[in-house]
């Protein structure tokens, strides 16, 4: 049997989880080696069932390169992991990477502008919206206490019996 027949080729496959949009970090699907299954091993390691070769998503090139190479520039490792900068910068506001310390470049928070070395916002604006929302639920919890003319009870009268009747 042909290393296809039975499977999906792995473009289809790239094609059918692009469309769904639930993989941007390029996750191998199928072995390029035998056309096996990749199984997550763990840290953007996968292996074929098959035939054992080892592959990575652009989490695992990204990593391994940078435990390397450290202090690396995203250009450098776009250059020779083939890792977009938009899938890095992706890993880096997921949280998933971090900027060394060394490093001159910085993340911005969304909201103030702070430097940051991973993420989307600093721990000042993750706390005030944090307070925020903490704040709103207070707000709708003493509404509802609040409410008046509402009952969720039955009243005696209904034992079960149709509220509306025809006659």
């Amino acid at each position: 049997m042909k290393p296809e027949e039975g499977f999906a080729t792995r473009k289809t496959l790239e094609r059918r989880v692009a469309s769904l949009n639930i993989d941007p970090y390029n996750r191998p699907l199928a072995c390029s080696q035998c056309g096996g299954v990749m199984v997550f091993v763990g840290v953007g390691e996968y292996h074929c069932e098959k035939c054992g070769h080892a592959d990575y998503d652009d989490y695992g090139k990204v990593r391994n390169y940078i435990e390397k190479h450290a202090g690396a520039t995203a250009a450098e490792v776009e250059m020779n992991t083939g890792v977009s900068q938009r899938s890095i910068r992706n890993l880096l506001k997921d949280e998933r990477i971090e900027i060394s310390q060394e490093s001159a470049a910085f993340l911005r928070c969304e909201i103030c502008g702070a430097q940051l070395r991973s993420g989307r916002f600093c721990m000042k604006c993750i706390t005030e919206n944090n307070r925020r929302i903490e704040a709103q639920q207070r707000s709708m919890k003493n509404a509802n206490k609040n409410l008046s003319g509402v009952s969720t009870s039955r009243a005696d009268s209904q034992d079960g019996a149709k509220r509306f009747s025809r006659s």
